[in-house]
């Protein structure tokens, strides 16, 4: 072949690789935040103030990203978590909202915590069209499509809940005289009316409520009148410090009631230690992840995984802490939606994504639990199962039950 074709041949297939790296180019589609090389995910969290406990979870996911940095990232794109402190105050949660979306120019913000913070910073994120994605907080209200396509939960949501222990008490104890504990914002109105839902025609087996603010520094006089109402069924819906004294201060009262504890509070590290372990026995709640304090999971493989992880990239993080499980499995359902998000990093196709988890679970959720959305059910987990505290430890009851909210 003459040299001059030869080179003729050459440059058409230089010409057509140059067509199919253009071509490449164009297929990768970005907004503020992501690149070739880097994702920036925003988060906020009350590392401080009266919720801190929940801190813990923050930094999980912090440590769950740097492993899968480790480990080459997100098709080849490295996460920066960039997590800031809102001590659970709903102003300074707008504060860092703004400075996450206009200043770092993240691309979505990820479990930002607490029910009065993400009500505080949802009209600007859908303003922004910014996700604000896999809520921290299991408020009815984040599963809301049509007037709030940014905003998606995570976690079986406070009404699901609500109805879950409705059923089992109807179930048990039909003839049961309720008394509830509920913390005076949405996420505490949502579960007591979950559970008001659930009782339909029986709800006035409730014969008593009192409501507390999160920043009250004593709960007693609450927890003595529900104890002089004549109950026998107790219900707590607390932050995990109003929950630990509530515990405490029904032992002190030598009140025996069947005990239900709301599923955010349920850390043994954070709870019931601080509370006192005599106080916790026979209580009982939800769980859709297994704990690492129940002897059922000791030779699970997932937990062997999840314990692996946190030795090498979260060793000072408390291994009895399910806060700890919880941010683990947050992330892992994060880097899925990335994953399936591919080269089309743009806020649209993130949420698109998030909204198309068909059958996802991960290594500490219960078996049978699965996350399943869709453009139209933003409820990523529907589904928990009873558990009840004895010794130091949770222990799984009875089957997985749905306590689907009409979507």
């Amino acid at each position: 072949m003459p040299a001059r074709s030869r080179s003729l041949v050459a440059l058409t297939a230089f010409a057509a690789v140059a067509l199919t790296a253009t071509s490449a180019i164009a297929q990768k589609k970005y907004d503020p935040g992501a690149s070739d090389t880097e994702i920036r995910i925003g988060n906020i969290m009350p590392y401080s103030g009266p919720a801190s406990s929940y801190g813990v979870i923050g930094k999980t996911q912090a440590a769950y990203f740097n492993k899968i940095n480790a480990e080459g990232g997100i098709n080849g794109r490295k996460i920066t978590f960039v997590t800031y402190d809102d001590s659970y105050s709903p102003p300074k949660a707008i504060e860092q909202a703004r400075k996450l979306v206009e200043g770092d120019e993240v691309l979505l913000v990820f479990q930002p915590l607490g029910t009065p913070s993400n009500s505080a910073i949802q009209k600007y994120m859908n303003a922004k069209k910014v996700p604000q994605l896999f809520v921290a907080s299991g408020a009815t209200k984040w599963g809301d499509p049509k007037n709030f396509p940014w905003t998606m939960g995570w976690q079986p949501n406070y009404q699901s809940e609500g109805r879950i222990y409705a059923k089992y008490i109807l179930d048990h104890f039909p003839n049961g005289k309720i008394a509830v504990f509920w913390q005076n914002d949405d996420a505490g109105k949502d579960q007591f009316k979950g559970l008001k839902d659930g009782l339909g025609a029986k709800a006035g087996m409730i014969i008593a409520d009192k409501s507390y603010e999160v920043s009250d520094p004593t709960i007693d006089s609450q927890i003595v009148a529900l104890h002089d109402s004549g109950a026998d069924i107790f219900f707590s819906w607390a932050a995990p410090k109003g929950s630990a004294q509530a515990i405490r201060k029904v032992g002190e009262l030598g009140w025996k009631p069947k005990f239900f504890l709301a599923n955010t509070a349920t850390s043994v590290a954070s709870v019931l230690k601080p509370a006192g372990l005599e106080n916790a026995q026979g209580i009982i709640s939800t769980s859709y992840l297994k704990d690492p304090t129940d002897p059922t999971w000791k030779d699970d493989p997932g937990t062997k995984t999840w314990l692996a992880f946190m030795d090498k990239y979260y060793p000072d993080g408390d291994k009895t802490n399910a806060n700890n499980v919880y941010g683990y499995v947050t992330a892992q359902t994060m880097v899925q939606v990335l994953k399936q998000c591919g080269d089309n990093l743009t806020r649209e196709n993130v949420m698109k994504q998030a909204a198309s988890l068909k059958n996802f679970s991960t290594d500490m959720m219960l078996p049978g639990i699965m996350v399943n959305t869709g453009p139209d059910d933003f409820f990523p987990i529907e589904q928990m199962q009873l558990m009840k505290f004895e010794g130091e430890s949770w222990h799984l009851f009875g089957d997985v039950i749905t306590g689907e909210v009409g979507h």
